[in-house]
Parts: C-alpha cells; sequence; structure tokens
C-alpha cells in the first residue's frame, strides 16, 4: 500500500541516493572511531572528545537515513562490502596526524555535503518533505562542524574573509 502517497517512480532517485548517504555515513563513522582511537599529541584531548562527539552523531544518523528508506518502502543497503562499493568516501590509515585526520574529515564533510545536497534535489522533485526535513537539519549541522574544525586547523594569525559596510 502506497500509504505516503508518493510517486515512486519519483522516489527511487531518492531511495537510491539515501543509500548512498548511507554507505558514506558509515565509511566516515568508522573513519572517526579509527580517529577517536589512534590520535596522538598536544591535541590529544580535545579531538578525542571532538571525534566521539562526531561519531556518536553519525551513529544516529545511519540509523536515520536507514529508517527513512524503510519509510519510503524500500530496504536499505546493510553489507559493509556494498558500502565500500558505493560510497565516495575511502577508508583511512589508522596512523595519521592529527592535523591530517581533521583535515580527512573536512574533506570527508565536504562529499557528504555534496551528497546531502543531490538527495535533497531529488526529494524536492518527488515531493518528499520528509526527507527533505531530515537533511536539512543535517546539512546545518555539519556547515557549523565543518567551520569548528576549519577554524582549528588555523593558524593564529590566519584570518576570515572579511565583509565591507559602509558606515551611514
Amino acid at each position: 500500500m502506497n500509504y505516503l502517497n508518493m510517486n515512486d517512480e519519483k522516489l527511487l532517485p531518492v531511495v537510491i541516493e539515501l543509500n548512498t548517504l548511507l554507505a558514506e555515513y558509515h565509511i566516515y563513522y568508522q573513519k572517526l572511531r579509527n580517529y577517536h582511537w589512534n590520535v596522538l599529541g598536544k591535541n590529544f584531548f580535545d579531538l578525542h572528545a571532538k571525534f566521539e562527539d562526531l561519531y556518536t552523531t553519525a551513529r544516529v544518523r545511519i540509523d536515520e537515513i536507514a529508517e527513512r528508506i524503510l519509510t519510503l518502502r524500500y530496504h536499505p543497503v546493510s553489507k559493509y562490502s556494498d558500502y565500500l562499493r558505493i560510497s565516495k568516501l575511502e577508508e583511512s590509515e589508522s596512523i595519521k596526524d592529527d592535523r591530517e585526520m581533521v583535515m580527512e574529515i573536512l574533506n570527508d564533510h565536504r562529499m557528504l555535503l555534496a551528497q546531502m545536497r543531490t538527495v535533497m534535489l531529488h526529494a524536492d522533485n518527488a515531493k518528499d518533505e520528509g526527507t527533505a526535513d531530515l537533511l536539512g537539519a543535517y546539512i546545518r549541522e555539519m556547515e557549523k562542524d565543518s567551520w569548528m574544525l576549519n577554524a582549528w586547523s588555523k593558524r593564529n594569525e590566519e584570518t576570515l574573509a572579511t565583509s565591507l559596510i559602509e558606515e551611514a
């Protein structure tokens, strides 16, 4: 029964892209666990806690994405071999310095945000407000996490772009 009252042909691209996002979140989640366990150095306490915060959020999102796919009346991809095949994100080596870890996570954020925006385009086309609402919140929160990680990676003398405001 089509209890959602949505066009199945328009929903299929949403589900395909959600499954890609699900795969990418699994790779991202495991990378965060890896970095949480293996970070060393003077930034250990900050990054150990931040990576845990990020992987805890990712774990929740993995479940929500899978449940959204189920809500749309499809089965989510659930084999790790499929995640590795589908995902544009790649696994990471355990031994990296803290800055390399942060830069890798920022790159993953860039790719995850691009995938979320792809899902959003298909969700808008299918008039799938539930998926659009879910991902809108994810995008906002990941953009904020990206800003914070990017700020962490800067040297003290680096600055952000400024806006010019004319005084009246």
